[in-house]
């Protein structure tokens, strides 16, 4: 049995559970408890606060977790970091009120600044050689500097919307994180063996996602350029059509080259494009 520790509400705690459902794991629905088991496999999740997550995972009460590679900076536990997952993207910014002018990082030279993530700032003070006053608080961090608590602000940004309804704007990028999957230093050899097969769906699913699967007609004397440049996973199928002198062609794409592929395809004279979505993907 291998037990994961994932955030107990909030969207990165929904992401976590659809990823494992994409991997195949089927967990009970319905009310969340704090722990349940797999129906599918030897799995046990453990619903934690998503800043206990690290220590759980460095006292092996939990064997992986997945949380803000954020969080793994702050707590700085001895945990292994595994894998990055691609989701819950954001930074780690300092910003400070709208009407106050940025000279750089010098600004913060005996200022007050209040965060929910002190230690990652004070290295990043310290790496600066800035000595400023770090106010650990934690929730409604935005709030500081308009009550006279600070002169700035640490913390997490997405959109950054939430400080623009603040007063606030954000001036320097320290750190940029997302979703990651950690693991206790010292997993025993089955432990091991369930995560290496945990890891093995989470690829499948990350890389699926990062392609679409492409299908269209096309003039014999065209194949050459289009397998050019829709090479697949090893060469694209080719299968001939009843009218003489057509092939359809079967490939695989990158997300990120779809639409300059498209362009080149239409050039060379393909007909009748289909793009699939992949739900897995293994090499």
């Amino acid at each position: 049995m291998l037990k994961i520790a994932l955030q107990k509400s909030g969207r990165l705690s929904e992401k976590s559970l659809e990823l494992l459902r994409e991997c195949g794991i089927k967990l009970a629905s319905g009310d969340r408890k704090l722990k349940m088991e797999a129906d599918n496999f030897p799995l046990e999740v453990l619903f934690l606060r998503d800043d206990d997550i690290p220590q759980y995972v460095e006292q092996g009460v939990a064997d992986v977790g997945i949380l803000g590679e954020n969080e793994v900076w702050e707590k700085d536990k001895q945990v292994q970091v595994v894998e990055k997952l691609g989701f819950a993207a954001c930074r780690l910014s300092l910003a400070i009120p709208k009407e106050v002018s940025y000279p750089g990082t010098t600004y913060f030279e005996g200022r007050r600044v209040a965060t929910s993530y002190p230690h990652v700032l004070a290295k990043f003070f310290q790496e600066k050689g800035i000595c400023a006053e770090i106010e650990a608080i934690s929730g409604s961090v935005e709030i500081a500097p308009s009550i006279g608590l600070a002169d700035g602000i640490f913390d997490v940004v997405s959109t950054g919307s939430t400080l623009l309804m603040n007063g606030l704007k954000e001036v320097e990028v320290v750190l940029r994180s997302e979703a990651v999957l950690i693991a206790y230093p010292h997993l025993d050899e089955l432990q091991r063996k369930l995560l290496d097969k945990i890891l093995f769906r989470i690829r499948a699913v990350r890389k699926a996602a990062a392609h679409k699967y492409i299908l269209l007609n096309a003039p014999n004397e065209a194949i050459p350029d289009i397998a050019h440049i829709l090479p697949g996973m090893k060469s694209p199928t080719v299968l001939p059509l009843l009218q003489p002198g057509w092939s359809s062609v079967h490939s695989v794409v990158p997300e990120d080259m779809f639409w300059d592929v498209i362009d080149e395809l239409q050039r060379l004279g393909a007909q009748g494009i289909l793009v699939v979505d992949i739900e897995k993907m293994i090499l």
